[in-house]
């Protein structure tokens, strides 16, 4: 028996034009999935390297999405879906445009409600949702509300489509990545600092690679685990166990310092 195998698996995969979704794309195929990349962003000469196809697809058009599940599905069943799409911003509270809030929306949230609402039709019992949301859907960041609000509402909409789609055989979670090292986080403002954070922030001391987040979608999209659904599962280093000692010591230095005496 081959142990997390994807062969004969039919995934779609969006955001595959980079970061997670690209990482991700990579491993389905090379464990043996036929991969569709959706992006709007050109990956088809990735897509060509792995023996895949692209679409070019606005996961915030309903009627692009149904159009792709339309017809990826009737070439053949859907087995797995990974919602890998996504952006990000910045701003403190009092500086919250409500027109950023809702691109974020669009993009991070209605995005997965309408991949999700127009595959399942077109997928095999036994198949695999997994959705991607974000450590900070439930650990407070400061100048993340409006990214923070877009990825707690993918968890809540994980749950309520294991409970729908359950009857029918279909699995669907989610993961909350902390920071990944990826072009979108370095595009950020303050990109650097925040991988810089994240270092310390995590036990074991370095930041999250796009391609560890695609291995525990792998594991959540494989057969080998039928009896996994409805969960919000971590890949942070650790960050939500506790403070690292590299946070505890920074503080202890600063405690002693007399300059802050």
């Amino acid at each position: 028996m081959d142990m997390f195998t994807l062969a004969g698996k039919n995934a779609i995969i969006t955001g595959a034009a980079s970061g997670i979704g690209r990482a991700t794309a990579i491993r389905f195929a090379q464990a043996g999935a036929h991969v569709v990349l959706a992006d709007k962003s050109d990956a088809s000469t990735l897509a060509d390297e792995l023996g895949g196809l692209f679409v070019h697809t606005d996961v915030t058009d309903e009627n692009a999405v149904e159009a792709l599940m339309r017809s990826v599905g009737t070439a053949a069943p859907i087995d797995i879906l990974i919602n890998s799409a996504g952006i990000t911003s910045e701003a403190a509270l009092p500086d919250v445009e409500l027109a950023e809030l809702e691109r974020m929306l669009r993009t991070n949230t209605n995005s997965v409600l309408l991949t999700m609402k127009h595959a399942a039709a077109h997928m095999t019992r036994g198949g695999a949702i997994v959705n991607v949301s974000s450590l900070a859907a439930y650990v407070g960041l400061p100048t993340y509300a409006s990214y923070a609000a877009s990825k707690a509402a993918v968890i809540a909409l994980t749950r309520v489509a294991a409970l729908e789609y359950g009857p029918l055989g279909i699995r669907v979670n989610c993961i909350c990545p902390t920071s990944v090292d990826t072009p979108m986080l370095h595009a950020q403002p303050s990109g650097d600092v925040e991988a810089m954070l994240a270092r310390i922030a995590a036990p074991l001391g370095r930041i999250c690679q796009p391609e560890e987040v695609a291995a525990l979608l792998h594991f959540l999209a494989a057969d080998d685990c039928p009896q996994i659904s409805g969960q919000a599962v971590a890949i942070d280093g650790g960050a939500t166990a506790g403070f690292s000692i590299a946070i505890l010591e920074s503080l202890t230095a600063a405690l002693l310092d007399p300059a802050v005496a």
